[in-house]
């Protein structure tokens, strides 16, 4: 019973290393994507040189690796780039990586839109042939549209055969020129005559891999390529998996369903825009984590100056300076919205008496002396008649009596 037991206690730890280290791929898988789907998915990188689409895409099997790689350029900006070819090669990663550590802003784009990169590398994985057929027909779009043609950054080359093959190769072989454009303008002709194709493709900053060409290591750029129809060769060989290479140290990725109609092409109708989207744009790498779900969290690096204020202490204020008048009395804690108090004299329990105004006295009515004849009024101007005086009421004539009735009336003189 008790070896029975060791028996089967040694049969789980051999299934849980193997567990452990198969690819993360193969412990959620989704089914590989069909013809239309792999149009959407390679779109915004289908008119990319062929050397580093080759990259791009065998890397994208480990989509783990891409997130590592991608934190390990962010917490360690300060390395140039004769530094990072060979640190990188020291930490053990794949050769893919080795050579896209000198495009760090490519993988941060990866690293953005894993779950993408993460189905491309599984249709690696699965066809390589359909992936190569996928390409070309994107690039025949493009050049269809007129947005694919040479210029001073790239060569655009079309073997003619059965199905003609375009070829992108850098204008200069020692600089490469990423492209940056949008998928939903260009892969359809445009609407109207005025909009020049070509405008819709823009590079950036050419990247000097002079060096890594000359590099007989298995990463240098001399031996990627594609056998158009077939699949990507690598150390001027077939490509068919890194055996034995970067294993991640602490794997916490999962892959998660693609909405597909999220992305340019739903229905191979490349005049399909997607509500909200945005091209994927290179930029510099930030530093990923693990969220819920095992969704990236991209966060700034870890090796960012420290923070000069002491701990414990707020942050200074932002707001304008006040601009009070030095002689303003204090507000004595007055609340805002209320009326600051009025220095009136203190409240005995009487009402202070408030001094009303005096109405002007009016001045004293003339009595007329009772010697004196009352003095008549001097007539104005403009020959007003003259107007005598009014007697005062006191020397008024008292009324006659009334004659008694049948008394002969007095007949006037």
């Amino acid at each position: 019973m008790v070896s029975r037991s060791y028996r089967l206690l040694a049969i789980f730890l051999m299934f849980s290393l193997v567990v452990i280290q198969l690819p993360l791929e193969a412990r959620a898988q989704y089914p590989p994507p069909n013809a239309q789907q792999l149009d959407q998915l390679l779109a915004p990188i289908a008119l990319y040189p062929d050397s580093l689409l080759a990259q791009i895409t065998t890397a994208s099997t480990n989509p783990q690796e891409v997130l590592d790689v991608t934190n390990w350029l962010a917490s360690n900006p300060n390395l140039t780039d004769g530094q990072l070819t060979n640190v990188a090669q020291a930490q053990g990663f794949d050769p893919a990586f080795i050579a896209l550590v000198n495009f760090p802003d490519m993988l941060q784009m990866m690293a953005e839109n894993i779950d993408d990169y993460a189905a491309i590398g599984q249709a690696v994985m699965a066809n390589q042939a359909a992936v190569s057929d996928s390409i070309q027909r994107l690039r025949a779009q493009a050049y269809s549209a007129g947005a694919l043609r040479s210029n001073a950054q790239q060569t655009v080359v079309v073997q003619q055969g059965p199905q003609p093959v375009y070829v992108i190769q850098p204008a200069n072989p020692q600089v490469v020129y990423v492209p940056q454009y949008n998928p939903t303008v260009v892969y359809a002709r445009p609407s109207t005559s005025s909009i020049v194709a070509t405008s819709l493709i823009s590079f950036g900053v050419g990247i000097g891999i002079g060096a890594l060409i000359a590099n007989n290591q298995p990463w240098g750029w001399g031996g990627w390529g594609w056998n158009w129809g077939h699949g990507i060769y690598y150390n001027h060989a077939g490509w068919s998996g890194w055996h034995g290479g970067y294993r991640p140290p602490n794997p916490w990725y999962r892959p998660r369903p693609i909405i597909w109609t999220g992305r340019p092409g739903y229905g191979s109708n490349w005049h399909y825009r997607p509500p909200n989207y945005r091209p994927p744009r290179p930029r510099p790498p930030v530093a990923i984590q693990p969220g819920p779900g095992n969704r990236p969290i991209y966060r700034p690096p870890t090796n960012r100056p420290p923070n000069p204020r002491p701990p414990g202490t707020r942050p200074p204020s932002t707001r304008p300076p006040n601009n009070r008048p030095p002689n303003r009395p204090p507000d004595n804690g007055n609340k805002p919205g209320t009326r600051p108090p009025q220095h009136r004299p203190p409240n005995n329990g009487t009402k202070p008496t408030v001094p009303r105004p005096q109405p002007r006295p009016s001045p004293p009515q003339a009595q007329p002396h009772p010697s004196r004849p009352p003095q008549q009024q001097r007539p104005p101007q403009q020959a007003r008649p003259p107007q005598n005086q009014r007697p005062p009421q006191q020397q008024r004539p008292q009324p006659r009596p009334a004659p008694p009735a049948g008394s002969p009336q007095p007949q006037p003189r």
